[in-house]
């Protein structure tokens, strides 16, 4: 940490991860966490259009990618 308070990224480096509000996430745990959200945007649009065997299909990559992510915890 610098002395105002930010983060440098050696310290990200050293810490092996990221810290958001007190707690260090690891950077792949981050990584699933987004990647379960973009399947999530994928669900919303497959629902819209109608497909909901695509839709289910999606959800269930959404929950294992947040699952495992919160796995690599």
């Amino acid at each position: 940490m610098t002395a105002s308070g930010g983060v440098t990224a050696s310290a990200v480096l050293a810490e092996g991860g990221i810290n958001l509000f007190g707690t260090t996430f690891p950077t792949f745990a981050l990584f699933l966490f987004a990647l379960s959200l973009f399947f999530l945007t994928g669900v919303y649009s497959f629902f819209k259009q109608g497909l909901k065997g695509a839709a289910i299909i999606v959800l269930m990559l959404a929950v294992l990618s947040f699952v495992a992510g919160l796995g690599r915890m």
